[in-house]
This record gives structure tokens, C-alpha cells and sequence, in this order.
């Protein structure tokens, strides 16, 4: 099979999506699938790894977040690009202006579209002031997906909220996790010092953007609280974003290392005991995963990955969505037991393991061979109507 994957962003751009795609991407090579990629041109120049062909597309950053990305290119350049590398099946990862002109480029070529569902744009809608769009934003995302074979999505969760809005072929494909990368092996002693803790110290841990999506508010709000019962503490916040500089002014004491790479991540969530997690804005949330195989007791809302992952109280704590009081309890509870987070902490890596990249990807060809079987179908049933 030959695939062509379209998205906003691409490894090593450093989100939930490149690192989803490109692990998925890894994978699907194993099982002899050859990969193409059309994504916006890199701020710094370099080609994609891991794929056979490439498009570069124009690019324009989000205004107040240049970290962000979308991509524009005209149909007819991406069906001159798909008729000398014809793919079986075009996967879009984005529903912007770039995957819209994919989708227009794959309709008129008759190619077969799978979209993935990779970010909650009407939830966005809210966080960044322009509430009166969400609806005119589920309309438009409803005919988008429409168009396509199948959508997938994370979790069983969001399957059933996109059927109820009126999505069509909706099937859920998790995401997988690297026990090896992300492990309590990877403990340091010398960051944990670096961060000015001795060995039994407990270090609360924050990993993502630090924009206002990830409600901000309340994990400013979680770790003060926490620091008011244990303050022995360290609270670190990894990531980088418009928020940061807010959030360093609020928690003077936390350390802020902003984006790290891939080794020194996994020495990070291996070197805390806790992780504090209340967005509200993920389909799935790869940080939560990541923490925990590494053996970080995570609190989070019953949302996206934690929903799926999580069984509140045995390998992890999940609190109902939206409430922030008792976001904030829990994790104050929990910060006073050392002995329970590192249980639950030991607990959560077992069933991170479960998630196996090469298995997820097995059942993306799958889905894969399913809308190019589709797609031969209605073409040939077409040709028999025009006969």
C-alpha cells in the first residue's frame, strides 16, 4: 500500500500529532507500507524523516501563537503531486485549509480519504474567545468528515460525541506508548537535585503548551495547593507557550525548563512522583500515557486518555470534567501519601504497557485497506449505474 498522510506538522515539531504520526508512521513501514507526507514548509528547513516523497506547502502561523501552524496550497497543485506519486489511500490529519484542499484534490481524483480526528477545534472556540463560532465550526467539521470513508478517533469517548453530532463511519484507533523510552529506569539523581530535591522529596510534575486550552488557571491554582500542604515540594512545568510567562510570575518557586527533547523528557516524568493534568482540550493526551510508564501516580480529568486508561483510585485518580474543586482535592490528597501515589504510580505503568504502537498499527491498516475496498466498491458501482 501506498499512503499519503496530510498534516499541519510534522516530527521533530514537538506536539501530540507529530509524535502520533510519526510513530504510526514508523510502524506502518514495518508492515511494508510506503509513506508520503504533504505538510507546510518546516521553519527550519529540512525534509521529513521516514517518508518516500514529500510536499512542501505554504505556511502561516497563528496569529499570538507563531509555535502553531496552518498550511494553504491550491487543489490543483496536490493532485499534480498525487498523479506522479499516486497514493491507495490519503490519510488527513488536519480539517484546516491544507486538509480541505486535500480533500477537494482526493475527491476529484477518486482517491479514498481517511480523516483522523486530532483536535477539538470547537472546544477551542471557547478557550480563545470566539465562542460564537463553535457551532459554525461543528457544521463545517461535520461536512468535512462526511466526505471521507471513515474518521477516527482516540477513544470510545469521542466516538460516541461525534455520532451524536452527526459524523458518519466513526471508528476509534488508540494511541500507543514506548515502555522503554518512557520508564521509571530513567530516574536521575542529578536532575532531581538540579531541581533542589534530596531522594524521598516529592516533585509534582505539568508536561504540554502552556497556552490557554490547557486550563492554566487551575493548575496554577492544584500546585499552590499542593505546595501549601506539602511544602517540601518542587513543582517543574515542562513545555513553552503564550501562558508561561503568567504562570512563572504566579509560581516563582517552580522550575520552568521549557521544551526539552525526547531523552531528557523521559528523564523528567521518570525523575517526579506525581503528575498534575487538568486540560480539558485533548482526543487523547500522550502526556498522560507518557507519565504513566513511567510510573507517575496522574491526576487528570475523566477525559480523553485518562477516561480510557484510568481506573480512579487503583492506577490513577480521575476526577468529572469541570470540576476544578475537586480537581484541586484530589490532588492534595493524594500529594500527602507518599505511599499511595508511588502504589498507584506502579499500577499505571502495567497498563500503559498494554498500548502497543506495532498493534495500533496493524489495526490503522486495516482501517486503511477497509476505505480503499470501499472506495473500489462505489466506483465500480458507479460505473455500472453510468453503463
Amino acid at each position: 500500500m501506498r499512503l499519503c498522510i496530510v498534516s499541519e506538522t510534522w516530527s521533530p515539531e514537538i506536539n501530540g500529532v507529530a509524535h502520533t504520526l510519526n510513530r504510526v508512521c514508523r510502524e506502518l513501514q514495518r508492515l511494508e507500507v510506503t509513506v508520503d507526507v504533504i505538510r507546510p514548509t518546516p521553519r527550519v528547513a529540512g525534509t521529513a524523516q521516514g517518508v518516500e516523497q514529500e510536499l512542501q506547502v505554504n505556511r502561516c502561523s497563528i496569529p499570538g501563537y507563531r509555535d502553531v501552524q496552518v498550511g494553504f496550497a491550491r487543489p490543483a497543485t496536490l493532485r499534480r503531486f498525487w498523479q506522479q506519486h499516486r497514493p491507495d489511500v490519503v490519510y488527513l490529519a488536519t480539517q484546516g485549509p491544507l486538509g480541505w484542499a486535500a480533500r477537494q484534490a482526493a475527491t476529484q481524483l477518486e482517491l479514498p480519504l481517511v480523516a483522523g480526528w486530532h483536535t477539538n477545534f470547537d472546544h477551542y472556540c471557547h478557550d480563545y474567545g470566539v465562542s460564537w463560532l463553535s457551532s459554525a465550526t461543528r457544521r463545517y467539521l461535520r461536512y468535512f468528515h462526511n466526505g471521507c470513508a471513515l474518521t477516527l478517533v482516540p477513544t470510545q469517548q469521542q466516538a460516541a460525541l461525534l455520532r451524536q453530532q452527526g459524523i458518519h463511519d466513526v471508528q476509534v484507533l488508540s494511541r500507543g506508548i514506548d515502555g522503554d523510552k518512557f520508564s521509571p529506569a530513567h530516574r536521575d539523581d542529578a536532575l532531581r537535585k538540579a531541581w533542589g530535591v534530596s531522594e524521598h522529596q516529592p516533585v509534582a510534575l505539568y508536561v504540554g503548551r502552556l497556552a490557554p486550552e490547557k486550563n492554566l488557571a487551575l493548575l496554577q491554582e492544584t500546585l499552590q495547593a499542593m505546595r501549601d500542604v506539602r511544602p517540601d515540594m518542587a513543582l517543574v512545568v515542562v513545555g513553552d507557550g503564550p501562558g508561561r510567562a503568567q504562570l512563572e510570575k504566579a509560581l516563582p518557586d517552580a522550575h520552568f525548563t521549557g521544551f526539552v527533547d525526547k531523552q531528557a523528557l523521559a528523564r523528567h516524568y521518570a525523575s517526579a512522583d506525581m503528575f498534575v493534568f487538568p486540560s480539558l482540550s485533548e482526543t487523547w493526551g500522550n502526556v498522560v500515557t507518557e507519565a504513566m510508564a513511567s510510573g507517575l501516580a496522574v491526576v487528570a480529568y475523566r477525559h480523553a486518555a485518562s477516561a480510557e486508561l484510568i481506573q480512579s483510585g487503583h492506577n490513577g485518580i480521575t476526577v468529572e470534567p469541570n470540576d476544578a474543586m475537586a480537581f484541586q482535592q484530589a490532588a492534595v490528597a493524594l500529594c500527602q501519601h507518599p505511599a499511595e501515589y508511588a502504589r498507584i504510580g506502579r499500577i499505571a505503568r502495567l497498563r500503559a504497557l498494554e498500548q502497543s504502537w506495532s498493534g495500533i498499527a496493524e489495526q490503522f491498516l486495516r482501517y486503511l485497506n477497509y476505505a480503499q475496498e470501499a472506495n473500489h466498491a462505489s466506483s465500480s458501482a458507479c460505473r455500472i449505474r453510468s453503463s
